[in-house]
């Protein structure tokens, strides 16, 4: 499977943003947490691919994996741990 999220320090110095992309992944959670869909999402931010979204979403869903809106960064740690060592699948 692609990677959805990476970290670069050289990319909005280091904020997790999707694989591919200088969008970060917090922006996903702030529109959905606003109301909109994710076709509005994928609309205002076309570098992102909609499986990308839905991998992320699938990922915070799992119960040891949880997504806290307050911190994006421990969502992209615990992914990217997970994708090393296949944890929480």
């Amino acid at each position: 499977m692609e990677k959805v999220v990476t970290r670069d320090p050289e990319i909005l110095g280091g904020e997790p943003v999707f694989a591919g992309t200088r969008v970060p992944i917090e922006s996903l959670f702030d529109h959905l947490e606003a109301g909109d869909s994710i076709a509005d999402f994928l609309e205002g931010f076309p570098s992102v691919k909609r499986e990308q979204v839905l991998a992320l979403l699938e990922e915070s869903k799992q119960p040891s994996c949880r997504y806290d809106p307050a911190d994006a960064k421990n969502l992209a740690d615990s992914a990217l741990h997970r994708k090393r060592n296949g944890d929480c699948n």
